[in-house]
């Protein structure tokens, strides 16, 4: 490619949620914007997301919904494109949403329309998306860059990374961002897999083997941080809401704490109930509150047996403790294969806090998932994801 095709004002590396977002806001301030992705389609991470229905944001999304190594540097993007921001321009496209948990915002129909918002506004700004189209090597020329494609050399004055983490890798997720940050002298922190299932050693996974597709209510914790969600035990260990959240915060060698009846005061419901019904089980009670099928496997797996007028206080106080704080060691997670973020990334005290531009390299930007700034469950990522290409797409 020859002439003034391989100039471009911004170049946008990655056409997911951040960098579609960056690329309709720099295009609508009248720049020259090429998007380049290796995958064959736009946004297929946003397509998955949700069960097919992407939860584009979190009306409650605030700085402590997210992990950083460096907690404030969100705060300045988040507080300049709120929930709101993105809810009125979905609105004004009239895509229909529901709030399915409270400030957790689906769409009704398919993940597709928030695809097809992120396209129609790439459109109008006039940014250009090229898929199927590799980045080989980048090169700073003058203040600018020159990049090695496989359409070929092209030239920006901004270049932006948004090609996100190591999650989902059968999605074509890779650790080029991270490496562009490298050979730009950029450190980036470890990085691992967050928002993702555990694994269990073989004689829990085994014990809890038939409760497969089994959810049920509880409060999980891990480092103080307390989640009160869905929890779902799988064939290969235990997933659901809460698990995810915790795993975000878990190491290898840590336990998580589980309550599986944080709605009830268990002591004294089993007090209570040894003395209104001597003959009852605890086996009864938890068929009261658990579903059935998790309550039978629960009770046998702790030898529970006999009425509550053979148990003394004290053995009454040791099954609520057990109930209210069932301690398991997971043995891993699934990894980056299932998980839905990657923790950790370009390390953010390298970044403008208010542009996304490296401090040493005032053109060159990154945003979304690449940048170590990880949401909770629930929208929060993407709204990341929006905040983070606004700010990029603002001044590239």
């Amino acid at each position: 490619m020859a002439g003034s095709t391989s100039r471009y004002d911004v170049i946008i590396i990655g056409a997911g949620a951040a960098g579609l977002m960056c690329a309709a806001t720099a295009g609508y301030r009248g720049r020259k914007v090429l998007v380049l992705d290796h995958a064959n389609k736009p946004g297929k991470k946003i397509l998955m997301s949700g069960g097919g229905r992407c939860n584009f944001t979190n009306l409650n999304s605030t700085p402590a919904n997210f992990l950083s190594d460096n907690p404030h540097y969100c705060i300045s993007a988040l507080k300049r494109y709120t929930p709101q921001d993105f809810v009125e321009l979905v609105d004004r496209h009239g895509v229909e949403y529901e709030e399915k948990a409270p400030g957790q915002l689906f769409c009704k129909d398919s993940a597709k329309d928030i695809l097809n918002v992120l396209l129609t506004e790439c459109e109008w700004a006039g940014a250009e998306i090229r898929m199927n189209t590799s980045v080989s090597g980048i090169r700073q020329q003058g203040s600018g860059f020159s990049l090695k494609t496989s359409s070929g050399t092209l030239g920006c004055e901004s270049l932006i990374v948004a090609c996100g983490g190591l999650s989902i890798p059968t999605m074509g997720a890779t650790g080029f961002g991270y490496e562009i940050a490298k050979q730009f002298g950029l450190i980036v922190l470890p990085t691992r897999a967050g928002l993702v299932p555990f694994t269990l050693h073989p004689e829990l996974k085994q014990q809890l083997a038939p409760l497969s597709g089994v959810s049920c209510p509880v409060d999980a914790h891990c480092h103080q941080q307390h989640f009160r969600e869905p929890m779902l035990v799988t064939h290969r260990g235990l997933s659901g809401p809460a698990m995810l959240q915790v795993s975000s915060y878990w190491q290898p060698g840590d336990a998580v704490h589980i309550n599986l009846l944080p709605a009830e005061n268990t002591h004294e419901d089993l007090l209570a109930l040894r003395s209104s019904k001597p003959q009852s089980t605890i086996a009864h009670y938890l068929n009261q509150h658990l579903p059935k099928r998790f309550a039978q496997a629960f009770n046998e797996l702790q030898g529970w047996s006999g009425p509550l007028q053979g148990y003394r206080n004290q053995e009454l106080e040791q099954v609520a403790g057990t109930l209210g704080n069932w301690t398991i060691k997971p043995a891993g997670t699934e990894g980056y294969r299932t998980a839905e973020v990657t923790l950790g990334g370009v390390d953010t005290r390298q970044l403008s806090s208010k542009t996304m531009a490296a401090l040493e390299h005032p053109n060159l930007y990154f945003i979304g998932e690449v940048v170590d700034v990880t949401g909770h469950l629930g929208g929060h990522n993407f709204q990341w994801a929006w905040a983070s290409g606004v700010a990029a797409g603002n001044v590239a």
